[in-house]
């Protein structure tokens, strides 16, 4: 008897824990903040434990809030497409006071975290909150431009871990959020290539010509260059403390060649699986460029 109710309150926790990580979208929050950890790597102070720990936590409850406000916004779009039917809020798993409750505490708990880096920190974080809830998330189902919003507090974390470690904003940290920014596009088109017809049953408006055709192709390889331009512009000695040595810009130019080179595959092709191969692409990028420019600064 003790075992079965055992195993039941260890399914119970497990199904509990699995809707929480589903709330807060837990790989995109990760990937948020390796992006914020390695902004930090490449500021010129010595590194902090403790500073390291705040911001990841505080980092994830940003991103995790975030995500819970969207769902409970949108919890009757998500209801209608294939890919979000079976979210927490919209299957019934969670209540939308539960998801808020989630996403309020997680709001508190973010800022507290990053303000006790420095207020900068904390302020960058409320921004993207507010941003992605308040202008972001009602817009994308009214214009293609909602992906220009959604950009500026998805290329937040890259300087956030900057500001995070200086409590300075400048040239350095805008350079990383510019990198981030021009990424977000490809990303996000390619997505919304491969999604489009779900995402038309929620009425979200997200490829820049509303349809999958050539001239939304075109755009995506106009980012991706820019993208590329921007983040091998260290290398040129006119962005303050953040620097990148010419082999370390060959390497981060080559990987966004290779983005490129699925960006116009998809241009040829113009079909889900050369747009899945396209974000499967960024997604490395965004990765591997981090990793280039950390490494880079170390050696």
């Amino acid at each position: 008897m003790k075992t079965a109710v055992s195993s039941a309150k260890s399914t119970t926790w497990s199904l509990a824990f699995s809707d929480f990580k589903e709330i807060t979208k837990a790989r995109l929050a990760i990937s948020v903040v390796f992006s914020s950890l390695a902004g930090y790597l490449l500021a010129p102070v010595s590194l902090d434990a403790f500073s390291l720990l705040l911001l990841a936590f505080g980092g994830y409850c940003m991103v995790g809030a975030s995500n819970a406000f969207n769902q409970v916004i949108e919890k009757d779009l998500d209801a209608l497409m294939n890919r979000t039917k079976n979210r927490p809020i919209p299957s019934g798993r969670m209540s939308v006071n539960k998801a808020l409750w989630i996403a309020v505490l997680m709001t508190l708990l973010g800022v507290i975290a990053l303000y006790y880096l420095n207020p900068k920190t904390a302020m960058f974080g409320a921004i993207s909150i507010f941003l992605y809830t308040s202008v972001y998330t009602p817009l994308k189902t009214k214009t293609p431009l909602a992906v220009f919003v959604g950009a500026f507090p998805g290329a937040i974390p890259f300087m956030l871990g900057w500001v995070a470690a200086t409590n300075d904003f400048g040239i350095e940290p805008g350079t990383l959020f510019m990198i981030q920014f021009f990424w977000q596009f490809p990303h996000f088109w390619a997505l919304g290539w491969m999604l489009d017809e779900d995402y038309k049953k929620g009425g979200f408006k997200m490829l820049p010509t509303g349809k999958k055709d050539t001239g939304t192709a075109l755009q995506i390889i106009m980012y991706t260059i820019w993208m590329m331009v921007i983040s091998i512009v260290p290398v040129f000695g006119i962005t303050g403390d953040l620097t990148l040595s010419i082999p370390a810009a060959i390497v981060v130019f080559l990987i966004g060649a290779v983005m490129l080179f699925f960006a116009f595959r998809l241009y040829e092709k113009r079909d889900n699986p050369a747009a899945r191969k396209l974000m499967l692409a960024s997604v490395s990028y965004i990765t591997l460029m981090q990793i280039v420019y950390v490494i880079d600064k170390f050696i």
